[in-house]
């Protein structure tokens, strides 16, 4: 009797798991539609004259970015933009030669004739990033302040084509841009994210601007009016997605935000398996931290509708998600030996909810690229990612419900500067090494391949789901092992030959 009473709980589960899954694809759904009926209510740019554009100032929160530090100073020193109105501040907590280079690079501006540029250090690196921009907020004094991260590359029209807006518009706040890729062809890996990236920064927040529902900052490439950062409370390190935390303090508080689609920003995508995961397991905890922090002022709030909410809802549990769905995994074995799929409901119509995310995809690519069939030869592979860092983004999620509103380490996405094929970067010194989660991949492949069998024997149906899971967690951990082999290669290498020199020296 208790072992029945236990399936049919487990059953309960599973079911209820998965009408929240499709409630939560349906948002996405709606997405689809409010681009579809907006996508060519483009944002018609304010005629500005140069006397009427506002002051900004170009923030470069970084923490040990030798590789590309050089590059985006360079980047953001071309911009075309009227010099008098024009600052950057290289927000500098790194312990490494990054100091130096960036020392340098700012004395040889210096020398041309731009002098608006400077060197901001803190006595500790207390906040990590979030910290850094509420400590440099005491030497700003401009209007605007546009963030980019160290491995982005803004192109040289990018503030004519984005501060025209904030001069018409007295009650905008943010203004975010599009993300590119420098490495979209590196590797599959770089091109699975770039699948999604684009499926966000194509579709998803063309329709949240556009339908005027909750939408946020994505830590880069976007303009901050000042007024609106110090209303909303400031620069916080509550959560690790400060700009999706300030983002939703700023809404509540009647602030606009506007999100321009054709102005894009490049920037490099992790070629390494184990700082991708490093980097979606940084964004789950944050973004789990902020539906913590926001969920209730969200409810509360009078700005937006009770449909509006609820799209903000599923957009703050976007990440929520992934425990889900590793549970419902986890339950099909043991459903299967209960014989518990008989006396299940059909699911089959919210199994039919599943095309939307791809579709998202597919129509994205479409939307980008007029090689967009190319692009979707990567579907498997973007399957593959998808599936397999559900182990790393769940217990991300989890540490965000595990002491709610403590800081915790921000742990940087290292950058290579990798923009073609054939490049190296297992030789840096700020490649990873393995996570212990991936053994845990590896025993969830052993389990999902056990599922398949019994899945044969049981309920034929369901096999590929479980072969799918199987193959997934098994290549991306293989996947992720073989990298870091080759990183412990190419640095073995890299140490014989600084011995050689040396000892031909002596």
């Amino acid at each position: 009797m208790l072992v029945d009473a236990l399936l049919n709980f487990a059953a309960f589960l599973y079911v209820a798991s998965a009408v929240f899954l499709t409630i939560f694809v349906s948002s996405f759904g709606v997405l689809l539609v409010i681009y579809y009926f907006t996508k060519h209510k483009h944002p018609v740019r304010p005629d500005v004259n140069d006397d009427e554009l506002l002051s900004i100032t170009i923030q470069l929160p970084i923490y040990n970015e030798s590789h590309v530090i050089d590059r985006l100073i360079d980047a953001c020193v071309g911009l075309d933009y009227p010099r008098e109105k024009l600052f950057i501040q290289v927000l500098d907590d790194s312990t490494d030669e990054t100091t130096e280079v960036v020392q340098a690079k700012i004395s040889e501006w210096e020398s041309k004739g731009f002098k608006n540029i400077t060197l901001v250090r803190r006595p500790n690196r207390k906040g990590y990033k979030a910290g850094a921009l509420a400590y440099a907020m005491q030497y700003t004094q401009t209007d605007c302040v546009a963030v980019f991260d160290a491995d982005f590359v803004p192109p040289i029209d990018f503030l004519r084509r984005t501060m025209p807006y904030f001069s018409r518009d007295q009650k905008l706040a943010l203004i975010q841009t599009r993300w590119e890729h420098l490495n979209l062809d590196y590797n599959w890996l770089t091109r699975a994210q770039a699948l999604n990236i684009d499926g966000h920064f194509a579709i998803e927040q063309v329709a949240r601007s556009r339908g005027r529902l909750p939408m946020s900052m994505n830590g880069t490439g976007g303009i901050w009016r000042i007024q609106a950062i110090n209303d909303a409370g400031g620069w916080s390190s509550s959560t690790l997605t400060e700009d999706l935390d300030l983002s939703y303090r700023a809404l509540m508080k009647g602030w606009d935000f506007l999100y321009l689609v054709d102005v894009a920003v490049p920037g490099e995508l992790p070629p390494q398996v184990q700082a991708y995961k490093m980097q979606q397991a940084r964004w789950a905890t944050g973004s789990t931290e902020c539906l913590i922090k926001h969920a209730v002022p969200l409810m509360k709030s009078k700005r937006f509708s009770l449909p509006k909410k609820f799209m903000g809802l599923m957009h703050l549990s976007q990440y929520v998600v992934q425990p889900i769905i590793l549970f419902m995994f986890l339950l099909t074995p043991i459903l299967l030996v209960g014989d518990m799929f008989d006396k299940l409901p059909d699911l089959r119509i919210i199994g039919a909810f599943g095309i939307i995310p791809p579709l998202l995809i597919a129509l994205a690519q479409l939307e980008l690229h007029r090689n967009w069939r190319d692009a979707l030869i990567y579907f498997p592979v973007q399957f593959v990612v998808g599936a397999a860092v559900v182990l790393s983004n769940s217990r991300a999620v989890f540490n965000a419900f595990h002491r709610p509103g403590v800081e915790r380490e921000f742990k940087r996405t290292p950058k290579f500067r990798i923009t073609r094929q054939g490049q190296k970067w297992a030789g840096s010194r700020y490649a990873l090494k393995v996570d212990m989660i991936t053994l845990g991949e590896l025993g969830l492949a052993a389990y999902a391949f056990l599922g398949f069998v019994l899945a044969l024997i049981k309920v034929p149906a369901i096999s590929p789901y479980m072969l799918i899971y199987s193959i997934a967690f098994v290549l991306f951990a293989f996947w992720n092992i073989y990298q870091v082999r080759e990183l412990n290669r190419q640095q073995a290498e890299a140490e014989a030959a600084v011995s050689a020199v040396a000892t031909a020296a002596d």
